[in-house]
């Protein structure tokens, strides 16, 4: 389009102003590409920060903090709230990990854990894919085992992340697979009864600075299950069966479990998800 432009107007006595014109056109293109990179992160911050004005409320005594990158965003709205305006002082902050642990002492909020405080009035957290039935693949970040315990523990549980998380059948966006936490010395058994039952490929998770695997926040390594992709699963008879394997201590499916999802989109909007 814009070299059309450009020789149309190499023939014609105005061929500044169309040189000018194609020079916005892809200064115009430039920018939103620009735009949709930066975007990312914004609508992570809309999801989140939505959420937590939603469901975070001046009655709401204990909420559950999950992991991950979106979650950073709702911790910061939290404590703006706290400390700038004056709300949910008494609001008690119960960690799913290290991470969150952290984030919560960072913005001097109150810290909980699941031992005094058993029953949460909302959770949030974010997830790695979610599809239309509101089945979650979460644990990319390695931290599946006491996210899925904090949710569970959690009158509602509610989901932020931004729009590339957002798909129709799971594996269309994440390729990396169902994480799996296991027992170390039960790996080698744990992967291959999954691949005979249920067919793809089970690999140890590796860490990228530390030398050998990934050991989780309990002491654990973690199974990524890289499914069939064109196959149609039960993600509930699935889940329920990898469970049930000795050494397996959880799974990255969230089946049933999401109250709630919030998507920040490119375009700026926030769309909600229910089942």
């Amino acid at each position: 389009m814009l070299l059309g432009l450009l020789r149309r107007g190499l023939s014609q006595p105005h061929f500044n102003q169309h040189f000018l014109n194609a020079q916005q056109l892809l200064l115009g293109a430039q920018t939103r590409n620009m735009g949709d990179e930066i975007s990312l992160d914004e609508a992570k911050k809309k999801a989140a920060r939505t959420a937590v004005d939603e469901w975070v409320k001046e009655d709401t005594k204990i909420v559950g903090i999950g992991s991950g990158s979106t979650v950073v965003y709702a911790v910061q709205r939290i404590a703006e709230r706290v400390w700038k305006d004056g709300e949910l002082t008494d609001l008690i902050c119960v960690p799913s990990s290290y991470q969150a642990q952290h984030l919560i002492l960072d913005y001097n909020l109150n810290l909980g854990s699941v031992d005094r405080n058993p029953i949460i009035d909302v959770a949030i957290d974010g997830a790695d894919e979610v599809d239309s039935n509101m089945v979650l693949i979460k644990g990319g970040g390695g931290c599946l085992l006491q996210e899925k315990v904090v949710a569970a523990c959690s009158k509602k549980f509610i989901v932020v992340a931004d729009y590339t998380k957002k798909s129709l059948h799971l594996g269309e966006q994440w390729c990396r697979g169902v994480p799996i936490e296991v027992a170390p010395m039960a790996q080698v058994p744990i992967k291959l009864q999954i691949e005979a039952m249920f067919g793809g490929e089970v690999v140890l998770r590796m860490a990228k600075v530390k030398a050998g695997p990934i050991i989780t926040d309990n002491g654990n390594f973690l199974l990524d299950w890289k499914f069939v992709g064109k196959r149609e699963y039960n993600w509930d008879e699935v889940n329920r069966t990898i469970t049930m394997i000795p050494g397996v201590l959880e799974t990255g499916l969230f089946v049933d479990m999401a109250h709630k999802c919030y998507f920040g989109m490119a375009d700026g909007s926030v769309k909600a998800q229910s089942k």
